[in-house]
């Protein structure tokens, strides 16, 4: 999932940063004495102060203590713990914990299930604008718990990846290889399935990944997402088009044991 730097704040980053703020101004602390205070350059308090920034638990305590707030500053930090996922892929989240059956095509990156927690790093740790290790690491842990959902046996998982995809070391050759042996692991499962796509031709999904949700309403939704933002469909037409497209992929798909044997190759030829 991706991140945006056109992706607002989080209200509670605004929140508490003009709470910091009025507090302040009624107590007669100078923006100056609280960022001496704190440890802080002026530009880095006024930014937690606009929320453009997270307001971290170190300004809290000091700015309650310099403001005497009582202990009502720092109480905040409770609503200042990192978003677990960007703000515009959370309903998809939502969506994809409910689902009787997924149907992910991918032609960037290992889809988010089926990633090491290697992999998983590697990638967030590449977004941009950069994200502070402490969201780092709630984005990872968030990632690998919604892997838990693979061990459901009554939901059906079915991914379709790229051959490029599987070629592409993201960082070391060594993690390359686990990422590809946790594939074939992540396969034998009855209820997931692992495809991958030849890299010849052409086929309608070149233009970009998507994912396919049945729910248990037998409702389909589509997802899509891209560099700025996510967009999750139940418009009958549009939900159509993309599994018309994902059967055309499918046709030019390896079957999964073809799959695995294809997989298998590269770890060897490593």
């Amino acid at each position: 999932m991706s991140e945006s730097s056109t992706t607002p704040p989080p209200m509670s980053w605004r929140y508490c940063g003009n709470q910091i703020k009025l507090w302040r101004t009624h107590a007669g602390v100078s923006r100056e004495d609280l960022a001496k205070e704190a440890g802080y350059v002026v530009e880095s308090l006024r930014s937690m102060e606009a929320g453009r920034r997270r307001p971290s638990r170190h300004l809290l305590d000091i700015a309650d203590q310099m403001c005497g707030a009582k202990g009502i500053l720092a109480a905040g930090e409770e609503y200042l713990k990192p978003e677990k996922y960007p703000s515009f892929a959370e309903d998809y989240m939502r969506y994809e914990a409910e689902a009787v059956v997924v149907n992910w095509y991918e032609n960037q990156l290992i889809p988010g299930l089926l990633q090491t927690e290697e992999t998983a790093r590697t990638i967030i740790n590449a977004r941009w604008p950069p994200l502070d290790d402490e969201t780092v690491e709630a984005r990872v842990a968030a990632r690998l718990e919604r892997q838990l959902v693979l061990k459901t046996q009554t939901k059906a998982f079915n991914f379709l990846i790229e051959e490029t995809v599987l070629r592409r070391p993201l960082s070391t050759e060594e993690a390359h290889i686990r990422q590809l042996r946790h594939l074939l692991s992540a396969g034998e499962p009855r209820n997931v399935t692992v495809q991958v796509i030849p890299s010849k031709g052409v086929h309608p999904g070149l233009e970009g990944p998507f994912i396919l949700l049945d729910s248990p309403e037998h409702e389909r939704l589509a997802y899509e997402e891209g560099q700025a933002m996510g967009l999750l469909h139940s418009d009958r037409d549009k939900v159509h088009l993309l599994s018309q497209r994902h059967e055309m992929i499918l046709r030019q798909a390896l079957t999964p044991e073809e799959s695995a044997r294809f997989i298998n190759t590269l770890v060897e030829d490593q």
